[in-house]
């Protein structure tokens, strides 16, 4: 079974439920050669503190489903 991705690097997130943590930004990723292993991010919040992730929507642990979500980036200038 392919894995789905969430985030990628450079994403911009936040934490449905740990406020403080402050927004976080998708710093690195990891992926395993072998079948069935996992996919990673780590990602640094405001806090300065660093947080890895499951980043497979196909696992019922995936980062989505702890409370992690993409923050809508946008700018008035792009069409």
């Amino acid at each position: 079974m392919d894995k789905r991705l969430y985030l990628k690097i450079g994403d911009r997130v936040e934490h449905r439920r740990y406020f403080s943590w402050g927004y976080g930004e998708v710093i690195e990723e990891k992926h395993s050669d072998l079948p069935g292993g996992f996919c990673f991010v780590r990602v640094l919040f405001d806090d300065g503190k660093e947080r890895s992730f499951i980043n497979d929507m196909n696992n019922e642990l995936c980062c989505y489903y702890a409370g992690i979500r993409l923050i809508e980036q946008f700018s008035i200038w792009e069409s």
